[in-house]
């Protein structure tokens, strides 16, 4: 596979992912507002635009339109859901005849919803519609994927940048609540318990939380279910898992000689997350959480190196 294509496809899968992501974090936080004052507001905007990396200064009156106008409808902001599904369809575009007629077809027709719409009109309407209509239209290109691309190397490569993203974006929302925990306690209070109830939400996992550990929710259970989980989707270690089968696969198909460098880091991140201990990655939370994104970036730069960008004289040999 020509390298050029390895990069649109992989990056086409992580910013549709990213743009879901912000759509679910967005649609968590609105829905909370009913529930809280408005100082409590304003600290779980700040630790949602901590998670996502994203300096924007909130409005001095509560008001979260702005902030939601620009995370959402901004195209200047390539954060913003609007820019990251721009991005990836015009990704798309570049590998059209890589992918299937109904992916294309789909990512267009969710990129058009989003620049028909305005923030005017979310606000007049239902804001919980419209997020979940993002949402909902990324899970349907992802199902479609699976569903009608053939799962060659041109696919894993999609799931490198699925699960990859995923892995980062759980484990940077996991480091933002942590720290805001740890800054209420030097305060002597705590999060309270709709705090955590919305970190399970936002990574759409309170229902399975709840099968395996009850409405109790406590923020150790929590950090064990999102980082340490072997079976829930959106966990830090499925997701590891998903990149190194992924890689693995691409690996065995290329027969690139760099393919070891991706695979190690992968299965550095695969090994410590398997033989974690929730209690112990309590007592140094912190760094362990950095450490993961850490590891994801390193994973980045390898498939780049190995796949992407490798130099021409590897090309030739290969």
């Amino acid at each position: 596979m020509l390298s050029r294509v390895a990069d649109s496809l992989y990056w086409m899968s992580r910013y549709l992912e990213r743009a879901e992501h912000t759509a679910r974090l967005l649609d968590v936080n609105l829905n909370q507002m009913l529930d809280q004052s408005p100082a409590t507001a304003g600290r779980r905007w700040e630790r949602l635009l901590s998670s996502l990396r994203v300096e924007i200064a909130l409005d001095r009156g509560g008001d979260p339109q702005p902030l939601i106008q620009a995370l959402t409808f901004d195209a200047g902001r390539l954060e913003s859901i609007v820019a990251c599904v721009a991005a990836a369809r015009e990704n798309a575009r570049q590998v059209r005849e890589q992918i299937s007629s109904e992916m294309w077809e789909q990512l267009n027709r969710l990129y058009l919803q989003l620049r028909r719409t305005s923030t005017d009109e979310v606000w007049r309407g239902e804001p919980h519609e419209f997020f979940r209509s993002v949402k909902e239209g990324a899970h349907l290109f992802q199902g479609i994927t699976d569903a009608t691309l053939s799962h060659g190397e041109g696919w894993h490569f999609i799931q490198v940048g699925r699960y990859l993203e995923r892995a980062t974006a759980t484990a940077a929302l996991l480091d933002s609540h942590f720290s805001a925990a740890a800054a209420a306690r030097a305060q002597g209070s705590e999060l309270d318990s709709l705090d955590w109830v919305g970190l399970l939400k936002s990574c759409t996992a309170f229902e399975a939380y709840c099968k395996v550990h009850t409405a109790d929710v406590q923020p150790e259970r929590a950090l064990e279910f999102l980082l340490l989980s072997a079976d829930f989707p959106r966990s830090v270690r499925f997701s590891a898992s998903q990149v190194q089968r992924a890689l693995h696969a691409i690996g065995s198909v290329t027969g690139a000689r760099g393919a070891t460098r991706v695979d190690r880091p992968a299965g550095r991140l695969r090994a410590a997350l398997d033989y974690g201990q929730a209690d112990e990655i309590m007592d140094d939370i912190r760094p362990y959480l950095e450490n993961i994104q850490r590891q994801c970036a390193l994973i980045h730069t390898a498939v780049y190196q190995v796949y992407i960008s490798y130099p021409a004289d590897v090309a030739i040999a290969s």
